[in-house]
């Protein structure tokens, strides 16, 4: 069985080193400004309601929905590299639009942007990992790709949150900046030109090429399956940093720790369980389980308001006079998203792997990646709003545990549409 030192090693490929640089840039940006949107949703800066936090997740899947399937198409026919580059640059554009934002109302417009920026990275960087990926090994290349977007998330939570707590919002965008640019000369240099596009454009319509992959019914299983999973996820994804800003006082640092438990969890254990997918070769096990396992760590959540003022304070001293004191509604969040970490190990890179090897079928892997990206979209636009509304005029722990309720929903459900597609 490959080992953990094996599986980094496609690294030392050039060519997937660019792309991962992408990765790195993307997720890194993400994991800082779901930091500064639970600032934003702070009483020190625009005091919102659950319902405009709802929207800050909405906004930003809006667009990706209105996109995705064009964009699958588009790269499938023509030069990705284009589309990576294009990408770059728009998220350095969002990152100047987040520094003058004034109102709720310019944080969702500039989500808009941003969503935007990521589609165009996500997708066109996974479809060239599975292109250019051996035969026998996509499942450690997406894999990696994948781990490298943890780490750099992590990285996000860690160095975004202190930037966000000691220098504030500006010199953070800066910094997030300075790395896109950085991610966009290693793609000018070393990405070949056209590494997809095998499709002919004259081949099929777009239209017939995703009827085609949903005729088979691993796709079929998989897209209902994220369609209800992405509500309870993205939920999670949004209200949890705003959760502990707004009902705990946690500051950006501290969130950044909290987030930091399961991207550590997933960036460690990804590549390895990528392994374990080629290996085992029983991938749906490894959806079903990692996804069961999330919706366990949702609905623990809530045990943050009993965990509060269970015990006493811890205060750790920084540096000068700088310290930041943690109550039990951190060790509890802790945990909780620490076990949202290993989870995703389970579930993401086999899901990736299944919706790739589904698409080589067709040669259309970045068709095959967009259905499997907007399956996700629909729950991401309506997840944040419904949860939202619930969080506003019922309560947080409701808002948590209906998060709870859609990932347990869709977990049943791909199971069972699984096992009929089998007879």
């Amino acid at each position: 069985m490959p080992g953990f030192a094996d599986s980094l090693g496609v690294l030392r490929d050039r060519e997937f080193a660019a792309l991962a640089g992408t990765a790195f840039a993307r997720s890194q940006a993400y994991s800082t400004i779901l930091i500064a949107l639970a600032l934003y949703a702070g009483p020190a800066q625009f005091d919102t309601t659950g319902t405009v936090e709802g929207l800050f997740g909405t906004a930003f899947a809006f667009v990706q929905l209105l996109i995705v399937l064009p964009l699958g198409r588009k790269i499938d026919t023509g030069n990705a590299k284009r589309y990576l580059l294009v990408g770059l640059v728009v998220n350095v554009l969002v990152f100047v639009g987040f520094v003058f934002v004034q109102s709720p109302l310019h944080v969702i417009v500039v989500r808009v942007f941003q969503g935007l920026g990521a589609s165009l990275l996500w997708i066109t960087g996974s479809t060239v990992v599975g292109e250019i990926s051996p035969d026998d090994a996509s499942g450690r290349w997406l894999g990696v790709y994948n781990q490298v977007g943890a780490v750099s998330s992590l990285f996000g939570d860690l160095v975004g949150g202190y930037l966000l707590y000691a220098h504030g919002f500006t010199a953070t965008y800066a910094v997030l900046s300075a790395v896109t640019l950085l991610a966009s000369v290693l793609v000018l240099r070393y990405l070949r030109d056209n590494p997809g596009g095998r499709k002919d454009p004259e081949d099929a319509t777009s239209v017939e090429t995703f009827r085609a992959l949903l005729r088979r019914p691993m796709v079929r299983s998989l897209v209902t399956f994220r369609f209800a999973f992405s509500v309870g996820k993205m939920a999670v994804i949004i209200f949890l940093p705003i959760l502990a800003h707004t009902e705990f006082g946690i500051g950006a640092f501290a969130i950044g720790w909290i987030l930091a438990g399961g991207k550590l969890t997933k960036a460690i254990l990804q590549g390895y369980v990528g392994d374990l997918t080629d290996e085992i070769d029983r991938k749906p096990l490894f959806v079903a389980s990692g996804a069961l396992l999330y919706g366990v760590g949702t609905a623990m959540i809530p045990l943050s308001f009993v965990a509060e003022g269970a015990f006493d304070p811890v205060s750790l001293n920084l540096y000068a006079d700088q310290s930041v004191t943690l109550g039990g509604a951190f060790f509890a969040l802790f945990a909780a998203y620490g076990l949202l970490g290993i989870a995703d190990s389970l579930r993401l890179p086999a899901s990736m792997a299944l919706f790739v090897e589904e698409g080589e079928r067709f040669d259309s892997v970045a068709s095959s990646m967009s259905l499997r990206s907007i399956s996700w979209k629909v729950g991401q636009v309506t997840g944040p709003a419904l949860v939202g509304v619930v969080k506003q005029f019922v309560s947080t722990t409701a808002a948590f545990l209906t998060a709870a309720g859609f990932i347990v929903v869709a977990t049943g459900a791909f199971a069972l549409t699984y096992r009929r597609s089998q007879r």
